[in-house]
């Protein structure tokens, strides 16, 4: 697994550029663009499974989907952020992408640190020191696992059905 630390204010813009959006819809469409004004060889780089650390206010700017889409679609496992701005957060969510905020974790972690991420015991790994986050509540997990809320919303409908 590959880690890539980025700063504080990661816009969407720099997750996947504005220029772009009337004519990337799709996550195929998307994928080439991942933050290619931030980080040039990420859409090279990146592999499923692989995970993002960042600072604070992470996915500020726009409402735009894609660029939660588009770290969803290319395999992030986690984004592990100071915190996360709002409308990211709940785009992110939308589309199944695991957000966990734990600064002290983004604090300690240096280039070819080990990074793993246990949800059941509500810990994030860096470099062998543990650090704790508040645990996941049950309905995000869910949606995660489902592969987000439309899938989700769609399992419960047919629960609720008895289908």
């Amino acid at each position: 697994m590959t880690v890539f630390k980025y700063g504080d204010d990661i816009n969407t813009d720099l997750l996947f550029p504005g220029r772009y959006t009337y004519t990337c819809g799709k996550a195929e469409e998307i994928l080439p663009h991942l933050l290619e004004d931030l980080d040039k060889d990420f859409a090279s780089k990146v592999k499923p499974g692989d995970m993002i650390l960042a600072g604070k206010n992470f996915g500020c700017g726009s409402s735009r989907e894609q660029p939660a889409l588009g770290l969803k679609a290319v395999g992030i496992s986690a984004v592990v952020a100071k915190s996360f701005a709002r409308i990211f957060f709940r785009a992110a969510t939308n589309q199944g992408l695991l957000l966990v905020e734990c600064p002290a974790a983004v604090d300690a972690y240096a280039p070819g640190d080990e990074v793993v991420l246990d949800l059941g015991k509500g810990q994030i790994t860096v470099g062998g020191r543990a650090y704790a986050f508040p645990p996941l509540p049950p309905e995000m997990l869910a949606i995660r696992d489902a592969g987000g809320l439309l899938p989700y919303a769609r399992q419960r409908l047919k629960a609720t059905r008895g289908q």
